[in-house]
Order: structure tokens, then C-alpha cells, then sequence
């Protein structure tokens, strides 16, 4: 069963209303485009036949025409000929002629009519099919939308980060271990001359910065004074 029963309710909807109703705005957007498309396709169709039909009922009016001519012609030999009774003949040929032709002209008005209706409609459901593609795109935008903030937040917030990080701490807890152990085998072992070589180093720069700060302290003491 569609959404829409016929053309007026297409060009009546409210499509905000339907969507916030709709547990699956995308779906309910989807089906409301393709009955939009499938009731324009019917509407163009129709206004075809109606368009096929005017240009018969007019080929038929000009056939009509032609007729009345002819028996005008007749009507017009027979009078000339003193055969007033066949011109009178004729003459209801014509008439005949002329009526069905102006029934048929009537009945084109009625299709005229008929098409200017569709040609409205189409305009209309041309309007709101534009609409609803539309509000399809916002609806896929926002859903994407919301469907990437979902995964950011299951990224950084949810439990398989949680596990992740876990995982990680006890890493480094074992890191921590093995450079324990790496140290602790350097415990009292003796230093190489490298090693003590590169402290004497070490300490010599110390002890020049030391010598240097005592002097500047010194200098400024002996300024103050």
C-alpha cells in the first residue's frame, strides 16, 4: 500500500511531519521518492493519451469539414439542376456533418481542459519531487553525520579503546620489568674505565659552574658594599 493514494496528497504532504514519524527517515524518504516518481510517470502517461486523443478528434474535425464542403457542393449542383429535393438531401447530409463536428470540438475543449490539469499537476509533483530529493540529501548528510560521531566516540570512549589502553599499560609494566632487571644485574659490578673516566668529566663541569656562581655572587657583593 503506498504512501500516497493519488496526485493531491503527494502535492499536500508534509514531508518534515512524515519523516519525524518514520522510525527509518531514510527508508520513508526513499519510498515517498519513488511513488512521487512512479504517480509522474502515470500523470505524463496520461496527459500522452490525452494529447493522442485531441489530435485524432481533430484530424476527424477536419474530415468533418471537408464533408460539410462536399455537401454543399452537391446541395449547390442539385438547386442548379431544379432538384430542390436533392439539395434539401445534401443539405441534412451537411448538418449531420456539422454536428458531430461540433461534438467533437466540444469534447477537444474537455480534453484541453483535461491537459492543462495535468500539465499543472506535473508542474506541482515536478516541485515536490525536487523537495523530497532534497530533504533526501539532508537526511543522508545528518545520518552520516551522526554515524561519524558515533564511530569518534566508540573510538576514543568505548571499550575496545579502554582495552586497548589496558593492554598498553601492562606493556609498559613489562618494559618496566625488564629495564629493573637490566638495572639490577649492573648492581656492584665493578666500572669500567670508561665509566669512570666519563665522571670525572662530569664532575669537572660541575665543580667549574660551582666556582663560577660563587664568583659572580662575588662580584656583586662587593658592588653592593
Amino acid at each position: 500500500m503506498g504512501i500516497f493514494s493519488r496526485t493531491r496528497d503527494i502535492v499536500a504532504a508534509n514531508f518534515a511531519d512524515l519523516l519525524e514519524k518514520a522510525e527509518d527517515p531514510a527508508k520513508m524518504i526513499r519510498m515517498i521518492i519513488l511513488e512521487m516518481e512512479e504517480t509522474l510517470v502515470e500523470v505524463r502517461a496520461s496527459a500522452a493519451r490525452t494529447i493522442a486523443d485531441q489530435k485524432e478528434m481533430r484530424r476527424h474535425i477536419n474530415k468533418l469539414d471537408q464533408l460539410q464542403a462536399n455537401w454543399m457542393e452537391k446541395a449547390e449542383l442539385a438547386l442548379s439542376k431544379n432538384r430542390e429535393d436533392l439539395a434539401k438531401a445534401a443539405l441534412g447530409e451537411k448538418q449531420k456533418a456539422a454536428d458531430m463536428a461540433e461534438q467533437l470540438m466540444i469534447e477537444v475543449k474537455v480534453l484541453d481542459d483535461a491537459l492543462r490539469a495535468s500539465e499543472e499537476d506535473i508542474a506541482k509533483l515536478q516541485k515536490k519531487l525536487s523537495e523530497a530529493r532534497a530533504k533526501q540529501s539532508n537526511v543522508q548528510t545528518r545520518l552520516e553525520s551522526a554515524n561519524n560521531r558515533y564511530r569518534l566516540r566508540e573510538m576514543y570512549a568505548g571499550p575496545k579503546t579502554h582495552e586497548a589502553f589496558s593492554r598498553f599499560d601492562v606493556l609498559e609494566r613489562r618494559v618496566d620489568d625488564a629495564e629493573g632487571r637490566a638495572e639490577a644485574l649492573g648492581l656492584g659490578v665493578p666500572k669500567t674505565l670508561e665509566e669512570e673516566i666519563a665522571e670525572l668529566r662530569q664532575g669537572d663541569k660541575v665543580d667549574a659552574e660551582l666556582a663560577a656562581l660563587k664568583a659572580r655572587l662575588s662580584g656583586n657583593a662587593d658592588k653592593e658594599g
